[in-house]
């Protein structure tokens, strides 16, 4: 068995390409018009055929069950690029107590997108900002390996 994608139902799928498209820079890698499959394994599946496919109509739409997760390296280059785009958050950027800082928003359909920043960038963030391997460690709650593989990767 192999996990290959994760699919999520919309009502427009025009208008949900082209937010997936221009707010996070996901491309179509094939379009059979009401199954849409994007970069990194998302797909996009019209919402009348979603109703035939699980032979219901009880589809909630939204809903705050999970999210789609990605990860960023310059956080504050990417805040600034929503900023060009109407958005609806459900938190702006924040920092987790281990020191990630993420942002949380709807697309269209209001499935939740989260964009984290990845966790080897928080590493470097604390090095540059002072703090040694060990104290970066303690910072993050993460083990001294991780840090220090993330500081000869850099």
């Amino acid at each position: 068995m192999k996990y290959t994608s994760t699919l999520i139902a919309v009502k427009d799928m025009e208008k949900s390409k082209q937010f997936y498209h221009d707010v996070l820079g996901l491309n179509v890698v094939a379009d059979f018009g009401a199954n849409v499959t994007l970069d990194g394994g998302v797909v996009l599946q019209t919402l009348d055929t979603w109703k035939s496919f699980i032979r219901t109509n009880k589809v909630v739409l939204p809903n705050n069950a999970g999210e789609l997760y990605f990860e960023e390296d310059d956080m504050d280059a990417f805040c600034n690029h929503l900023k060009s785009f109407t958005i609806s958050y459900v938190h702006e950027l924040f920092e987790h107590r281990w020191g990630q800082r993420v942002v949380r928003f709807y697309d269209p359909d209001k499935h939740i997108v989260e964009i984290g920043e990845k966790l080897d960038a928080v590493v470097l963030r604390f090095v540059e900002q002072g703090l040694s391997a060990e104290e970066t460690a303690n910072r993050m709650d993460i083990p001294i390996d991780f840090v220090v593989s993330c500081l000869d990767n850099k």
